[in-house]
């Protein structure tokens, strides 16, 4: 395993404050690794650092001759009235026909490639900077929070590539399933020093939980000891028959260490002040119609929810999601329809870009303060305050000085404490580290109000949504699934997608397709002879499905099993536990895949004789 990448005692402060002290590590060719951490810890600090785009006080990066990196851009290196083709060309200097088939592989059709950059909506800008990167054939990649602002469509196309990448990365992300899904190794940054585990996120934390349970264990034993041996000597000192036993026993107790525990940050703990409790319901949408004045969003909406619904938004980016929230927020007129909030609600409304509540002069404490509604303690404010990680001091500091992240902490703290009877959160995650993000979830999911929300983290979703509105094509319904349904369909969409893409490129396609029968596929069945034999492969279609049924049953139950042992058993960290999860958890993604095929091809026969 060959060194890339190596890290030595580095040293970087901003004024008094010492972000990253003594932090050394080493980064092989093919390992995955996930960087996490609180905000302000440094990660995206370490990544700069390491693209040359900022110094540090002292230390080292020490780069292999063989190392080709490649960085995701911040700022966007393209000209918006470039068309896709054009900027990739003059950015990477391949030929036109590699730019197009990197672009092939983020799923930009022939369209979208001979389109002006300017045209597409953001989360195809981000397929054209991530195609831009690969096209300059690295073997390492550093991506610092690259599912901020992407829709899930095209998070699901990024975690494929980067599942078949054959090189390694480092990711920032905020985003637990996706660095769960794409990495096989962690870097934490805490305190300043770096720590690297050959493992995910979760097998990081069950043994980051379990060698503190160790260390406290050990010093428990430790204490014990030096109390036993201390009284020995309290008694035994003054006699001079045993005297010197005791002075022996005072050796042993200058002997006995216990392990420093390293200071760990306080776990976020957010508490939503509650509403009245209120039945009925919450919002009702009579043929509403959504958009702008030279333009209509979607049209014809028909929807009600009730109070205590939590509700997740979700479309890929340019369809609509904020528009609608803008417009139940009264940010936008209808263009037709009406929607009704229920009697006495109260609605506040959170928009990621949007601080006109913010005053410069004033600090973070007195804007919470003025948010907050009457009845709410000065304690609940500084509790609020400290679970955004305004802690101490922090909250002393003006508004003009906070960062566009601190800035968005503050006003949704603020509404927060409002004690509104609607929250309406756009994009409520993003400048959140993941454990607040996840103290964010269990305080809404506690909250005894109505909350509608757009989100494509799908911890959050999962943790929250008892509701799916899905925007899609100018229409906006209620999805009549659930959350784990949606993305199932987006990611089968995906696989079906890509291997379009393969088969067009040139390539092999997912599957080898069986040569078809005279009369062509989507034809309905000819003969007696050709009825008779899709009837029989229709029978046997169905039993391999209802085997395969039966196979992800058996599964499904195996993992929940190891999943169920893993919650009852936090602290007993096994190897073993974790590699049959992870075997069984890919084995059933197996199984249902060649489930999904299966139906395809079901109701691809069903078609031919007429049934579909």
């Amino acid at each position: 395993m060959s060194v890339l990448l190596q890290l030595k005692g580095i040293r970087k402060t901003y004024g008094h404050a010492v972000l990253l002290e003594d932090a050394s590590a080493s980064f092989a060719h093919d390992q995955k690794i996930g960087v996490i951490g609180r905000n302000g810890a440094g990660k995206s600090t370490l990544c700069r650092i390491i693209t040359g785009h900022e110094t540090m006080d002292s230390g080292s990066v020490i780069k292999n001759s063989e190392l080709k990196l490649s960085y995701l851009e911040q700022h966007d290196p393209y000209k918006t009235d470039e068309t896709v083709l054009d900027f990739l060309v003059r950015y990477t200097g391949k030929e036109e026909w590699e730019c197009g088939e990197m672009a092939g592989k983020f799923q930009l059709p022939y369209e979208k490639q001979h389109a002006a950059i300017g045209t597409l909506p953001g989360g195809y800008r981000t397929r054209v900077k991530l195609a831009a990167m690969l096209l300059r054939d690295p073997n390492f990649l550093i991506l610092d929070e690259p599912t901020n602002y992407l829709d899930l469509s095209t998070l699901i196309i990024l975690e494929n590539f980067l599942q078949d990448f054959n090189g390694g990365y480092l990711i920032v992300s905020h985003d637990r399933e996706f660095l769960k899904r794409t990495c096989d190794h962690t870097l934490e940054i805490e305190n300043g020093r770096l720590s690297l585990y050959p493992g995910n996120i979760e097998d990081y934390f069950e043994f980051k939980e379990e060698n503190r349970a160790q260390q406290i264990a050990y010093n428990r034993t430790v204490e014990k000891k030096r109390e036993q041996l201390q009284e020995f000597v309290d008694r035994f000192k003054a006699k001079a028959s045993t005297a010197t036993r005791a002075k022996s026993k005072m050796k042993q107790i200058s002997k006995l260490k216990t392990i420093e525990i390293a200071h760990t940050l306080a776990a976020a703990k957010i508490r939503i002040p509650s509403v009245e409790n209120k039945a009925g319901i919450a919002l009702q949408c009579s043929g509403l119609s959504v958009g702008y004045p030279d333009r209509t969003v979607a049209r014809g909406i028909e929807m009600e929810f009730e109070r205590g619904d939590r509700i997740a938004i979700l479309g890929d980016n340019g369809q609509g999601k904020t528009t609608f929230l803008r417009t139940l927020a009264s940010d936008l007129q209808p263009l037709a329809g009406s929607f009704r909030w229920g009697t006495g609600l109260r609605v506040a409304y959170y928009a990621q870009h949007v601080f006109t509540s913010l005053h410069p002069q004033d600090d973070v404490f007195t804007h919470l303060q003025r948010e907050a509604s009457q009845g709410v303690t000065t304690q609940d404010v500084l509790n609020l305050a400290g679970s955004f990680l305004f802690r101490g001091d922090e909250v002393k500091k003006r508004i003009s000085v906070l960062s566009g992240g601190e800035r968005a902490r503050c006003v949704l703290a603020g509404l927060l404490l409002s004690r509104s009877h609607v929250l309406m959160l756009d994009e409520p995650t993003n400048h959140l580290d993941f454990e607040t993000v996840e103290a964010l979830a269990d305080a809404l999911r506690e909250f005894n109000g109505t909350v509608f929300f757009i989100s494509h983290d799908r911890t959050f979703v999962n943790l929250i949504a008892t509701k799916i509105v899905d925007v899609k094509d100018g229409r906006i319904t209620a999805y009549p699934g659930t959350y784990e349904d949606y993305v199932y369909s987006l990611e089968a969409r995906a696989r079906e997608e890509m291997g379009g893409a393969a088969e067009e490129d040139g390539g092999a396609p997912a599957q080898a397709a069986k040569p078809e029968r005279e009369g062509g596929a989507g034809e309905k069945a000819g003969s007696y002879e050709d009825f008779k034999q899709l009837k029989s492969d229709m029978t046997k279609l169905t039993q391999k499905i209802k085997k395969a049924e039966t196979r992800v049953q058996n599964l499904t139950q195996e993992r929940d099993r190891l999943l169920k042992d893993m919650k009852e058993n936090p602290f007993n960290f096994s190897r073993e536990r974790n590699e049959n999860i992870k075997r069984v958890t890919a084995k059933l993604e197996e199984e249902e895949d060649a489930w999904y095929k299966l139906q395809a091809q079901l109701e691809k026969l069903k078609k031919k004789i007429g049934q579909g």
